[in-house]
């Protein structure tokens, strides 16, 4: 494993397209992170980009939790979930969960392409001044 970012990559049905572009796009520097996924996300973003994935199970299966799991023990420094405001989820409960874990442990949680260029912003910077 690598010894950079601990990231979780999530993206719902209708955005993981836009999760494999960014990944693709960022590939230099999330190849120096360790990268977890749930299930099929982190498959198409393995296979497209070539960087090592720890995939989890899909989201509806358990995989956000045992995300959340990953945060409640420290493991993860940041998560992007590219979230489709736009369809409804049956298993929302376990989305909203996850979320709330974010925000307890003070954990970035980037929901939109824009902001996840923030959080891999500040991964970046932080290399470069030694942290």
């Amino acid at each position: 494993m690598a010894n950079g970012p601990r990231l979780a990559l999530i993206a719902h049905d209708q955005k993981k397209d836009d999760l494999v572009a960014f990944a693709v796009k960022h590939a230099d520097f999330l190849s120096a992170c360790d990268l977890v996924a749930t299930g099929t996300t982190g498959q198409r973003v393995a296979d497209a980009s070539g960087l090592a994935v720890r995939r989890l199970k899909s989201g509806p299966l358990g995989g956000d939790q045992q995300i959340g799991a990953l945060i409640a023990e420290a493991r993860i420094d940041a998560v992007i979930f590219l979230v489709d405001p736009l369809t409804p989820l049956p298993h929302d409960v376990d989305v909203k969960a996850l979320m709330r874990l974010a925000i307890v442990y003070d954990i970035p949680l980037a929901l939109n392409l824009a902001t996840a260029e923030i959080v891999l912003g500040h991964f970046v910077a932080g290399l470069r001044e030694g942290e």
